[in-house]
């Protein structure tokens, strides 16, 4: 089984609704240029640093970092067109919790986006270990896990018919643990992804995902 499609322009990305157990657009490209140069010449110490569009035009570039400049900026455009709010990132690392934390929040666990309004997550890694999804019948729902709900009841003192509503207000219910025999799916380099978010209304199961670990070598990434 399949929960995303791919194709072949941004058009069809943003037309192509989410449908039955497609959660996932891909526009599927091989990017051209030297995306690596602009990471160089950023040269970021930061954790995660908001790269400015002022600050990507003042690069001072071969040709082949300008071709991967351009391809940024019109990806700028095409989605700001399309009224979303492009960011471009420069990551050494996200805010990551200990290893044996029992129920990791942080981003490189797998979880889902949510918002109080219809909306969708963009994002294209144009340099560097790119995210993952998952398919939803290859996850469990973390608060649904036994041992996981136990410790939670027990350590925020919360009544069993309060425990859904605890792990909704608190943001538990987004997170997941991915089965033994699961295979998560690299969304990989230069292609631009559309993934369902949960929000009200929505017909379609939310896409579960997570960042990778960057182990050393950093990713650009845009992200709306």
């Amino acid at each position: 089984m399949s929960q995303y499609k791919t194709l072949d322009s941004f058009s069809a990305l943003v037309s192509t609704p989410f449908l039955g157990e497609i959660n996932a657009l891909c526009w599927q490209r091989e990017l051209k240029g030297d995306f690596a140069e602009i990471v160089q010449k950023l040269n970021s110490a930061i954790d995660i640093r908001v790269i400015e569009i002022n600050e990507l035009l003042e690069l001072e570039l071969s040709e082949a970092g300008q071709i991967a400049r351009e391809t940024i900026l019109f990806d700028f455009n095409l989605l700001e067109t399309y009224g979303a709010a492009p960011v471009l990132n420069l990551i050494n690392a996200y805010p990551a919790e200990e290893e044996d934390t029992f129920f990791s929040t942080d981003v490189y666990s797998f979880h889902v986006d949510s918002s109080p309004v219809a909306t969708d997550t963009f994002l294209c890694t144009y340099y560097g270990s790119s995210s993952e999804i998952l398919l939803n019948l290859e996850a469990v729902q973390k608060i649904m896990i036994p041992e996981i709900r136990e410790a939670l009841i027990k350590m925020y003192e919360i009544a069993e018919n309060d425990y859904a509503d605890f792990a909704a207000e608190y943001f538990f219910d987004l997170h997941y643990e991915a089965k033994p025999d699961a295979v998560p799916i690299s969304l990989g380099l230069g292609n631009l992804w559309r993934l369902a978010v949960k929000h009200p209304g929505s017909e379609v199961q939310p896409s579960i995902h997570r960042a990778p670990r960057e182990n050393g070598k950093p990713r650009l990434l845009l992200i709306c």
